[in-house]
């Protein structure tokens, strides 16, 4: 199964990707690629072109590169050709780019480093830890959004060991939870937000994260507990565990007045001005 959308950023170039848990291996939007070599204003144009007049690279391609869901600009899932490093480099190799000897180290690196985080989860932990560091996060919010991950990953392990399996199952339950507790959808927490492309988590505040992780928690539990199975059954759970943080979520407003969720991102934050490179 392929998890774990997850954007790369080659020089300062986002590219999407996913893991495959089956294959152990990154496979990642040819598109975004073909953008990062060449800068092209249509990259799907230029791949277009690209197959038409090289027919034994289209026809590599028709046979190897799996089309693979990964989420678009305007925040939808759609399904994209996809390749993994071995399939990239045979693509990198038809496209004269001064790019194409970076972008092969990129790859190597960005692989390898998923291998070790599989061996030492805690380098993965490490990684995140300081990338929001580098976003300018404070101490107090890194530990409750690595919280709230945990708590969000022992959720989506109940799913896929209980019938729920497909990746825009996993969009339907997260988002019944989220709108049950917010009074939004992800979708209108992030347009709330200004966000496009970003981890709407990542632009949360404290309450935001404890109360997401607290509707995910309560989700799990009662799931646990009634052995939900399949997207229809987990539907329930999704909506009374999203439930629960809501009412917490409105005693809290009425206690202080003040709304719990809010349009406030860190688009401002330092590592808007100082991309990270080659991760």
């Amino acid at each position: 199964m392929i998890k774990n959308n997850k954007l790369a950023i080659f020089e300062d170039k986002e590219i999407r990707r996913v893991w495959d848990e089956k294959t152990e291996i990154w496979f990642f939007s040819v598109v975004d690629v073909i953008f990062a070599l060449t800068g092209s204003t249509n990259p799907t144009d230029y791949l277009k072109k690209l197959r038409k007049r090289d027919s034994e690279l289209a026809g590599y391609i028709g046979t190897n590169c799996p089309q693979v869901e990964m989420t678009t600009e305007t925040g939808k899932n759609r399904k994209t050709l996809a390749g993994n490093p071995e399939h990239l480099l045979r693509i990198i190799q038809s496209v004269p780019s001064p790019k194409a000897e970076p972008i092969k180290l990129w790859l190597a690196k960005v692989g390898y480093e998923r291998i070790q985080e599989i061996n030492d989860p805690e380098k993965a932990l490490n990684r995140s830890r300081d990338y929001w560091q580098r976003m300018g996060r404070s101490e107090k919010w890194i530990q409750q959004r690595m919280m709230g991950q945990e708590i969000r990953n022992k959720l989506t392990d109940y799913w896929e060991n209980n019938e729920v399996k497909e990746q825009d199952e996993y969009a339907i339950l997260t988002n019944i939870i989220h709108k049950e507790w917010s009074d939004l959808s992800v979708k209108e927490h992030k347009n709330l937000k200004k966000l496009k492309t970003e981890n709407l988590r990542d632009h949360m505040s404290d309450a935001e994260l404890v109360f997401t992780a607290l509707a995910e928690l309560s989700t799990r539990q009662i799931a646990e507990t009634v052995e939900a199975k399949g997207l229809k059954e987990n539907k329930i759970p999704a909506k009374k565990g999203g439930r629960i943080a809501k009412n917490a979520r409105l005693e809290l407003e009425q206690k202080t007045g003040k709304s719990v969720v809010t349009g406030q991102n860190f688009l401002s934050a330092p590592v808007k001005q100082k991309k990270l490179k080659n991760k």
